[in-house]
């Protein structure tokens, strides 16, 4: 981790789920896969889960004090064992795929594999709604929505996917989510906030369960506690690499991150920067072989245009010219917030190095052959929507020929920038360390992942 965080995550070895948020499921028999990570994964190869941990996370009010009790409660998925924070776990970024080493999530059920990266659930109050829009350029645009695919409107509605996703918490039923926590130790605090009869209605129990969690979300994960933000408040200075990661962060000519991740340190308000417009790109992330849906070489994720989700509706007054086909392949662009404390970054979970993220944007158009093979061509999107990949912007418009955009001091230097975005910041912490690692051969072998046998799609 980026800091010593004592004051705000207590991590404890066995804690009562009524006070405290569980990082992990019991046993081996399961994990939950947050429907942000829409779907889930193996652990390793064999698929374990990781072991009961707990982290305290102070609550203040009454109705985010239930939702961080239903957040933590591993009786809700099936078979139990499995809590939602398993895949948003305070030491992991708010996220972590429930133990899963091949960059997609670990369902509850052992062998529960899906295809997407559980993002962070942190800062997640502050996205729009899903809707498009003419963005500066002339062309139409998505943005907002949860989930990579922004299916759900909601935060809400957002955390009621994963009850009842099969690859998932596994649930059959709305019903059987709302008997659990009728029976659950804080039903009385269910009541408390929804009405003495709430459980006699069981679509309106559900609803409000989402509710429940939405609000310890926005009462408990956006704190804006990290250095940048103590930097932002005039508090604390960045150390010299932290200063250059940051100008080179913000450079329009260089890596131009803040491009779309934006972010404003000149107001003294943190949450002026939110590191990201939540608009959707197709990057040409490589292809995740080890992704079990992958072993078809004919599946692709398309984002947008499903499979997790039906394609949007376009509306009437779109940018003339534009169809669905111009959205295939693009996803939600996630904050950077606590960025630095996951174990897989893109939606596909390709990459586990933050280092390694921040070189695919710098070699990405000079080095294909790194990235995708020897035809250097773009190996997860097919071909009728490669044009969708970003190619006009600060760094996806470098020329061919023109080598690396960053040298390696300078990924260091953006990745200790990106180390202080994590929340937990204490004065007088040590800086992150960033050790340069050797630059990649050039070219050299594509990576090669072992795929599992395919499984069945999450719904």
């Amino acid at each position: 981790m980026a800091y010593n965080r004592p004051l705000l995550w207590t991590i404890v070895n066995a804690a009562s789920a009524a006070t405290l948020l569980l990082l992990g499921a019991c046993g081996g028999g399961g994990g939950s896969a947050d429907s942000t990570a829409d779907g889930a994964a193996s652990a390793s190869a064999g698929g374990t889960a990781t072991p009961v941990m707990a982290a305290a996370v102070p609550v203040r009010n009454d109705l985010a004090n239930l939702g961080q009790q239903i957040f933590g409660d591993t009786n809700l998925s099936e078979p139990r064992g499995t809590a939602c924070v398993a895949c948003h776990q305070p030491g992991q970024g708010f996220a972590g795929n429930h133990g899963s080493t091949i960059g997609v999530a670990l369902g509850s059920k052992a062998g529960s594999l899906g295809m997407r990266n559980a993002p962070t659930n942190s800062y997640q109050g502050f996205i729009p709604t899903f809707s498009f829009r003419t963005g500066d350029d002339g062309k139409a645009e998505a943005i907002g929505g949860h989930f990579w695919d922004g299916r759900a409107d909601t935060l809400a509605l957002q955390a009621q996917g994963p009850f009842l996703n099969p690859l998932e918490m596994n649930n059959p039923s709305k019903q059987a989510v709302v008997d659990k926590i009728a029976a659950a130790p804080y039903a009385a605090l269910f009541r408390q906030q929804f009405g003495a009869n709430i459980f006699a209605d069981t679509d309106t129990a559900y609803a409000q369960i989402g509710v429940a969690i939405e609000a310890f979300e926005r009462a408990a994960l956006q704190p804006f506690s990290s250095k940048y933000d103590a930097m932002v408040r005039g508090t604390v200075k960045f150390t010299p690499n932290e200063a250059r990661g940051m100008a080179l962060f913000m450079d329009p000519n260089r890596a131009n991150c803040s491009g779309c991740h934006l972010m404003d340190p000149t107001t003294g308000k943190p949450e002026d920067s939110l590191f990201s417009e939540f608009t959707y790109y197709a990057t040409g992330i490589p292809r995740n072989t080890a992704i079990p849906v992958n072993a078809d070489p004919t599946f692709f994720d398309l984002g947008l245009c499903g499979p997790a989700r039906t394609a949007p509706t376009l509306p009437a007054n779109i940018v003339p010219g534009t169809t669905i086909d111009n959205f295939c392949g693009k996803f939600k662009m996630p904050t950077l917030r606590n960025v630095a404390e996951r174990p897989n970054f893109m939606h596909n979970g390709f990459f586990n190095n933050l280092n390694e993220v921040v070189r695919f944007y710098s070699t990405r158009n000079t080095n294909p052959q790194h990235w995708y093979g020897p035809s250097g061509v773009p190996n997860d999107l097919p071909a009728k929507y490669r044009s969708n990949i970003e190619s006009t912007e600060a760094p996806f418009n470098r020329a061919a020929t023109a080598g690396p955009l960053l040298s390696e001091p300078e990924i260091n230097d953006i990745v200790a920038f990106l180390h202080t975005l994590s929340d937990g910041f204490v004065p007088g912490s040590a800086p992150v360390v960033t050790p340069t690692p050797p630059a990649p051969p050039v070219p050299p072998a594509p990576p090669v992942r072992p795929a599992p046998p395919p499984r069945p799609l999450n719904q």
